[in-house]
């Protein structure tokens, strides 16, 4: 059994805070889907995000991240 780490689900919350302030950003017209803060925010939240989940043993989770991270990034450097 893993022990909580204060440090790792700190990560985790932030994480989640950045994907739903993107999402909310972008449901709201505050910020455009495209733009690079929105892909910011999801690209560092999923990271932190899949930081948390792996360290969890929550593989699924940390998959469907890394895929998240991955579309961020090509949108970021297709946008370039």
């Amino acid at each position: 059994m893993v022990r909580s780490n204060p440090l790792i689900d700190i990560v985790g919350w932030i994480g989640a805070a950045a994907l739903l302030m993107a999402y909310a950003f972008v449901s709201t017209r505050r910020m455009e889907g495209d733009s690079a803060s929105y892909q910011l925010l999801n690209l560092g939240g999923s990271a932190f995000l899949m930081a948390n989940s792996f360290f969890y043993g929550a593989y699924p989770s940390s998959m469907v991240n890394i895929v998240w991270i991955s579309i961020a990034v090509f949108i970021m450097v297709r946008k370039k």
